[in-house]
């Protein structure tokens, strides 16, 4: 039996062996970033940008807080909120700044305690790990506008005397600073400086690798550039041995297949774009359009997942693509390609660590006379024990919109993939069979039957 953290959770079964292909992302699946340094960094170069663009000094002091923020939250552009909404989009948790708002609140601005996701105009999902530190930031920007004595709070912004700045306007801005950041700021550069405190280093990745090589083609389809792609994987697979000690060093390039960099999810699993070569001496792409076999040891930039599918002589079956961005990597992957999906989610080491430890306590509160109270104050103690967001996959008892979409989209799910390391290539993943409404009906009605007439013979 493996320790919880070591497995893997199964939402459609998958026979191993009929894997011909295993594809990998890079960032925060490969290549996982210690939290909450990595998200400190990008909070604070977020927030000096958006200072150097015009916003009030008083920012620099703000200092990113892991507690508050969790992944699926939903911003609204209109309110300033954040919201925490199931599938169907019913508000379960809402937060203008840091005020978590009651129920006659959250209904002034929601009559229904309801949204339409489907307004991406308005409604944008901060489903991303690299989402978390602008989740932060917007909570902290609303609570510092409506605190501020310089400024005046409006339904749908804030005043500074004749000028107006909508919480749209204030949105945009973010997640422009937030792509600047990424793209054209000092993110990466920092990041490679100091990979022992930003990146996760584990020797087991080596031997996972080496072992699916034995049975199946092995790719990468990174969204990112070739030269931090390299010094990233460099880092990962820098050990004096091999997959096993005593086996000499091998390259990163050499546990991969097919190696795709600048691959523009979730666009790659679409039309694509133009199939190049890379030099990997300079980094620069070579001209022309690719048009050769697969070569073992070159590196492509772009393509598309057509593409990849020719290269390894695959269909949409025949691969599982493991990745942590459930709409960039699970969502787009299932629906165009029909590829099998494997969903890394970091949080759930704490999300399983949190359901071990007050499990216990919900036994024992259940014994009590006061059942539906214990109830309550386990669920509260649990979601509090998450963070000031609660869970990622629920709240209280209702699954968030983030669980729905992990248990639509994602075959398999674990906190790491290297939980795959723990099974043979042979396994078949079997989910568990799901009863229709009907057959639970009659099920729980006929266990309740036998449980009535166990009570009646005890208590004779």
């Amino acid at each position: 039996q493996l320790p919880s953290i070591n497995l893997v959770f199964v939402n459609r079964s998958l026979a191993m062996e009929k894997i011909k292909c295993f594809g990998f992302d890079m960032d925060y699946t490969l290549a996982v970033y210690k939290s909450p340094e990595y998200e400190s960094l990008g909070f604070e170069l977020t927030v000096e940008r958006l200072v150097s663009i015009g916003y009030p000094q008083e920012l620099l002091s703000f200092v990113y807080d892991p507690s508050f923020p969790t992944r699926g939250l939903v911003f609204d552009t209109m309110y300033g909120n954040l919201l925490k909404v199931d599938a169907y989009g019913n508000i379960l948790v809402c937060v203008h700044g840091f005020n978590f708002l009651r129920g006659p609140e959250i209904r002034e601005r929601y009559p229904n305690k309801f949204i339409q996701r489907d307004d991406t105009e308005r409604f944008y999902i901060l489903n991303t790990l690299f989402n978390l530190p602008e989740t932060y930031l917007f909570a902290c920007l609303v609570d510092f506008f409506s605190n501020c004595d310089r400024y005046t709070s409006c339904e749908t912004g804030f005043k500074d005397g004749d000028l107006f700045m909508s919480y749209k306007s204030m949105f945009q801005d973010v997640r422009d600073a937030v792509d600047w950041v990424h793209f054209k700021g000092t993110l990466k550069e920092k990041t490679v400086e100091n990979l022992e405190k930003y990146v996760v280093k584990d020797g087991k990745l080596p031997l996972l690798l080496s072992r699916m090589n034995e049975v199946a083609k092995v790719f990468l389809a990174t969204n990112s550039d070739y030269k931090y792609t390299d010094k990233i994987m460099t880092y990962l697979f820098d050990f004096p041995h091999g997959p096993k000690p005593g086996t000499s060093h091998r390259p990163w390039q050499s546990y991969f297949d097919l190696i795709l960099v600048d691959a523009r999810k979730p666009l790659f699993f679409g039309e694509g774009t133009v199939l190049r070569q890379v030099d990997t001496t300079t980094g620069r792409l070579k001209i022309g359009t690719y048009t050769g076999p697969l070569q073992h040891g070159i590196v492509y930039s772009g393509g598309s997942s057509d593409i990849v599918c020719d290269l390894l002589g695959a269909k949409g079956k025949d691969i599982v693509y493991i990745g942590d961005h459930i709409f960039g990597d699970i969502l787009k992957s299932k629906k165009r390609q029909g590829w099998r999906t494997f969903l890394v989610i970091p949080e759930l080491a704490q999300e399983l660590h949190v359901w071990t430890d007050k499990s216990c306590e919900s036994v024992f509160l259940f014994t009590n006379v006061c059942m539906c109270q214990g109830w309550a104050k386990v669920t509260h103690d649990m979601d509090m024990c998450y963070g000031m967001m609660g869970s990622l996959f629920r709240s209280g008892s209702r699954q968030t919109l983030f669980a729905s979409q992990v248990m639509r989209y994602a075959d398999l799910y674990a906190a790491s993939f290297i939980n795959l390391l723990y099974y043979p290539f042979s396994y078949l993943f079997r989910a568990a069979h799901v009863l229709e409404v009907t057959q639970s009906y009659w099920c729980q009605k006929k266990t309740n039957k036998q449980e009535n007439k166990y009570r009646s013979r005890t208590c004779r």
